[in-house]
């Protein structure tokens, strides 16, 4: 049996009724209701859905078996039940994010503003109980940026370890929109990372757009902020790019390189470089990644490094990210030769306790 201590760096929580509970009697009219969709078995409900504003957003209809949990652990309706099931799957701490907020769900800010601070709330209360073991990501009303700073500065008095980002258009701008850098500086001073989760700044969609929805955006919230130089701005600031795998590094690495010194045919000389691509590009800015267990990781880190990974287990959501037993897994491709023997510690353990101020 193992004794590494684990960092689970991205694990989620199914919002619920109670999440809203938190609202004022000024925001009533705002919360979300639990919808079904017609059945065909008059016997039971349909899939549910939130209505939020008038407006259907996702809401899953989790199986036990297939995600692995319950409802009282992915609802966090039961705390020390969580924590059991993490004390069986050999878990320290669990970083949770949302799971409504990965995409908008509100364009109206006054109607943002209630959802975030009503789940920031519930949040906080919910993984004090768990004293330590369950740390949150902040979800900030970025439509009303006096107000995003406010939700900042309660979180990390009340157990968040970092800020929640989406890689596209949010609130109408671009991550290296300067509209951003108040958040970003706060972040900063506050010690907490800037973390680009899978998901989208648009409303929910699925089909065939659902890649470009979900993964690219945390690839494009990583180029767009080194293809303007915003790093350099935030020296101490460090981003993550969760859910989205590493495959797309070595890509990236490639594509800022050949991006930054363009060959000029006409005059047969290179262009000045319009940014510096450091050979550690990674470490260099602070960005951290969650990989996933089947990337090549002998080649990401030849791109990222061991000081620079992340992993990270889905808990709650029962897609292709959930990996419960990202440790063993790790641990195995060890043994194996693929990867350094520390390389392993360092994942599942010293690198999210530092990109997470843990």
């Amino acid at each position: 049996m193992t004794t590494q201590r684990v960092i689970d760096s991205d694990t989620h929580v199914d919002e619920t009724n109670a999440t809203w509970e938190y609202m004022t009697v000024e925001e009533e009219a705002h919360k979300p209701t639990i919808r079904f969709d017609p059945s065909p078995d008059p016997g039971s409900p349909g899939r549910p859905y939130w209505l939020v504003d008038g407006q259907r957003q996702r809401r899953p209809d989790r199986n036990d078996s297939t995600s692995r949990t319950t409802a009282e652990t992915r609802e966090l309706i039961d705390v020390e039940a969580r924590l059991r099931h993490m004390d069986e799957l050999g878990t320290d701490v669990q970083v949770i994010y949302p799971t409504l907020f990965i995409t908008d769900p509100a364009p109206r800010p006054e109607v943002e503003l209630s959802l975030t601070r009503s789940y920031n709330r519930w949040l906080a209360d919910r993984c004090a109980v768990a004293k330590g073991r369950l740390r949150w990501i902040c979800v900030p009303p970025l439509k009303n940026m006096e107000a995003a700073l406010e939700e900042l500065r309660f979180a990390k008095d009340h157990g968040a370890c970092g800020v929640l980002k989406k890689g596209d258009e949010e609130a109408g701008h671009w991550p290296s929109d300067p509209y951003f850098f108040p958040l970003y500086e706060e972040a900063e001073r506050l010690d907490m990372p800037i973390c680009f989760h899978t998901g989208t700044g648009a409303a929910e969609s699925i089909g065939d757009t659902s890649f470009f929805n979900r993964k690219a955006p945390v690839i494009n919230g990583v180029w767009s902020l080194l293809v303007h130089s915003v790093p350099s701005r935030f020296p101490k600031l460090r981003l993550g790019c969760i859910e989205a795998g590493a495959a797309w590094v070595p890509m990236m690495v490639h594509a800022l390189r050949r991006d930054a010194q363009r060959f000029d045919q006409a005059s047969n000389d290179v262009q000045r470089s319009r940014y510096e691509v450091a050979d550690n590009l990674f470490k260099a800015n602070n960005i951290y990644v969650a990989c996933l267990m089947d990337d090549n990781l002998p080649m990401v880190l030849q791109y990222v490094g061991a000081d620079n990974l992340l992993a990270g287990s889905d808990y709650s959501h029962n897609d292709s990210s959930q990996e419960h037993k990202f440790l063993r897994i790790l641990e195995e491709r060890a043994s194996q030769g693929e990867i350094p023997q520390d390389a392993v510690r360092k994942i599942v353990y010293d690198n999210p306790k530092s990109f997470y101020a843990l």
